[in-house]
């Protein structure tokens, strides 16, 4: 795959546990297109039974707001592995070594701290949600069709999760890369001009890998 060939590995520690985490994020990330491709079978249904049948699905958005986190949360780990993200590369792409690293470290970094609230936010917000004593174990549920709402509220907590993750093994990487010097890392995003990315970009929509 074209876009994961900027990320080198080798038989270190850090590329081992980054080739498993990257699995991990692989399986999450498929799971997000499944439940994209799984609303878009469910509105066929629902437009065809209201249109032939006048008989939607019932709760049609009720499943919608379920599978949204799973839409919206599951891949932001696989992005941010192979550095599909937005980022500010006419600026990062400028620098060069140590100074690189020391940049990407300290964005790492803030990004990491502010995953880490997000998960304790999210988290506290499943807490509220969810009750072994209550009906389906929630103490809230969807407008329409009375499905519970925790599992969705679930979902955040264990994506972001898996991001620290991510974050925590790339400001490994960085560091190292930092005391090490260098330019080319393993386990993080090489950062790649413009004519590299479009020559990279041209092959993958032809069917081959670089």
């Amino acid at each position: 795959m074209a876009l994961s060939a900027s990320v080198l590995s080798d038989d270190s520690w850090l590329s081992r546990l980054d080739r498993a985490l990257y699995r991990v994020e692989g399986w999450l990330a498929l799971l997000s297109g499944l439940a994209v491709f799984g609303l878009m079978l469910l509105a066929v249904v629902s437009v065809t039974g209201r249109n032939l049948f006048n008989q939607p699905i019932p709760g049609y958005v009720d499943w919608i707001e379920q599978a949204m986190p799973l839409i919206a949360f599951m891949g932001i780990a696989y992005v941010q592995r192979d550095g599909g993200h937005i980022r500010m590369d006419l600026l990062v792409g400028q620098l060069h070594g140590r100074l690189l690293w020391a940049a990407e470290l300290v964005t790492t970094l803030a990004v990491l701290v502010l995953m880490v609230l997000l998960v304790w936010g999210s988290w506290a917000h499943f807490e509220r949600s969810f009750d072994f004593d209550a009906p389906l174990w929630s103490r809230d549920s969807s407008m329409d069709i009375g499905l519970p709402l925790w599992p969705a509220k679930l979902l955040a907590p264990v994506a972001f999760s898996v991001l620290v993750l991510r974050l925590g093994l790339q400001l490994w990487a960085y560091g190292r890369a930092l005391i090490r010097g260098g330019d080319a890392p393993v386990a993080v995003p090489l950062v790649e001009d413009a004519a590299t990315l479009a020559a990279r970009e041209a092959e993958q929509v032809s069917g081959r890998d670089v």
